[in-house]
Order: structure tokens, then C-alpha cells, then sequence
């Protein structure tokens, strides 16, 4: 089942810009607006939204720089700030309450919104993200980030995916097989890149790879919150879900999984939809 794609214009820096999503399930339905991580696209949701297809209408943006989205011509612009102005501009043009599904990056931005005075966030899962990002864990994504995202051929791209997104957890070849398609940007010259503008990776480069404290922003948040963790990340360390779960937040741990689980298999996808549908009984 392919998602459709859309598109909203969102104005930054004195220009306008478009920004596409994928969508998935009816309109009439709850909408669930699923956020990726840094360096990832909409697609990642594929799975996911299938799951939740006949009960919501998903929507998953790709934020600016990825996917089908607009590259900004200014990479200084590729910060958590421009994305919130891009993603709140697609819940104005929505109008109504959403709810949230943010993996690493997207949950940053799940967290910004939603800490906010008039929100139309009802309920949200973060996916291996917390209110305190260890600077270990920048280090090594901004390593990762240091290789230039052009490859020989499909096999090469899949052969990084599986390399850099280890932690993603035990995928099928399958799954790998649709995260090499969907994170692909064919080349003139025969070659394909990574789907991204390269210029996303000039401010963590230049960034300090320091702890960074987001408890301000997660304690003005009061809507219902389901806290994933992969076993093993280094992103989202065992106290700080601690901490999130005794003030109320909801836990699942996938096992033998890193930063981020992948949410591709049917037991987490379960556990989304579960939290999810209970808002209809709220």
C-alpha cells in the first residue's frame, strides 16, 4: 500500500518553501502526523501507518532538505526552530487536533509543539527521544553524517543503511530492501544519493557534542505520552526514560534494538496503535 503525497507551502526566512508528506487512510478518521529523525524521510512510516490505516488518517511529512521536500539554500536554516515553523504551518492548514508520532528528531520537534500555550497535540509516542540528549550520542551521529551520502549503486546505499542504522534493530532483508528504495536519489552520472540535501549535516558539524537539556520543555507538556526505547540506545539513556515514565509517561522497550527502533515490527506497531485508539475511549 504506497502512501499519497501532498504538500503544504510554509513561509521561512522570507521565503516560501513546500514541504510534501505521505499519506495514508481516510480523512474522516483521527489524524496521526508521524515526524522522522535527522537524517530520514517520511517513508520510514510506511510500515507503521498500513497498521493504522484503517482506523486514522497518517500523515508523515518529510521535513525540509529530505524526501520530496524543498532543499533550503541556506543550511544554516537546517535547525529544530525552521522544522517546527514547516510542521506548525501543516497543522494550521489541518485545523484541527492531531496526534503525534515523532522518532529522534521528530520527537524534539513533538516535544517543542506540543510544551506549547494552545498545542493541537492530544497525544504523542516518542520514539527513542527525551528531554535530555546525551553528547555522546551527537558525536556519533555527526561522525556518521561526515561521509558524503553518494554511493556506486543500490547495494552500496543498503550496505551503509545497515552499517550506520544497526541500531534500527533486526530487520528483514525486506525491510532494509524498502528503506534503500525510499532513501534513494538517483544521480545523472548513474550513481544514487542518500535523499537529503548534504547541507543538513552543517550545523551539527559545527555544533558542541554536549548533553543538552530539554526538561524545560517536558514539563510543561500535559497530554498522554508513550515513551519508546530501543534496548540498547545511547540516545535515550535508561534514566532519563526512568525519570519520563514515574512522571506518567507510558513504556515500551523494544529489545535488541539502539537508536531508533525502526517501528516496522507487528509487536511495536501493536503498541502504537493500542495508545493511540485510546483516545477514542477518552
Amino acid at each position: 500500500m504506497r502512501p499519497l503525497l501532498g504538500e503544504i507551502r510554509y513561509f521561512l526566512a522570507g521565503s516560501f518553501y513546500r514541504m510534501r508528506y505521505h499519506e495514508l487512510g481516510s480523512r474522516k478518521h483521527p489524524t496521526v502526523v508521524c515526524v522522522h529523525g535527522l537524517t530520514r524521510s517520511g517513508r520510514d512510516f510506511d510500515a507503521l501507518a498500513a497498521g493504522l490505516a484503517d482506523r486514522f488518517h497518517v500523515l508523515s511529512p518529510d521535513l525540509p532538505g529530505r524526501g520530496a521536500s524543498d532543499w533550503l539554500p541556506d543550511a544554516s536554516l537546517y535547525q529544530p526552530q525552521s522544522y517546527v515553523i514547516a510542521l506548525t504551518h501543516l497543522l494550521a492548514t489541518l485545523g484541527e487536533r492531531v496526534m503525534w508520532v515523532g522518532t529522534s528528531l521528530g520527537g524534539i520537534c513533538g516535544m517543542m509543539i506540543a510544551s506549547s500555550p494552545g498545542a493541537p497535540i492530544s497525544r504523542m509516542v516518542l520514539n527513542d527521544v527525551g528531554p535530555m540528549v546525551p553528547g555522546r550520542a551527537i558525536a556519533r551521529i555527526r561522525d556518521y553524517m561526515s561521509v558524503r551520502p553518494e554511493f556506486p549503486d543500490l547495494l552500496a546505499l543498503e550496505a551503509h543503511l545497515r552499517h550506520v542504522h544497526a541500531g534500527f534493530g533486526p530487520l528483514s532483508d525486506a525491510h532494509w530492501e524498502h528503506l534503500t528504495k525510499t532513501s534513494a536519489r538517483h544521480l545523472p552520472d548513474g550513481r544514487v544519493a542518500l535523499h537529503y540535501d548534504p547541507g543538513i549535516a552543517k550545523p551539527i558539524r559545527t555544533s558542541l557534542a554536549i548533553d543538552t537539556e530539554l526538561w524545560p520543555w517536558w514539563e510543561k507538556i500535559n497530554i498522554p505520552v508513550l515513551a519508546i526505547r530501543g534496548e540498547n540506545s545511547d540516545l535515550l539513556l535508561p534514566k532519563t526514560f526512568e525519570r519520563m515514565v514515574q512522571s506518567g509517561a507510558m513504556p515500551h522497550v523494544v529489545k535488541d534494538t539502539g537508536h531508533a527502533p525502526a517501528l516496522m515490527d507487528a509487536e511495536t506497531i501493536g503498541v502504537v496503535r493500542s495508545f493511540l485508539l485510546e483516545q477514542d475511549k477518552s
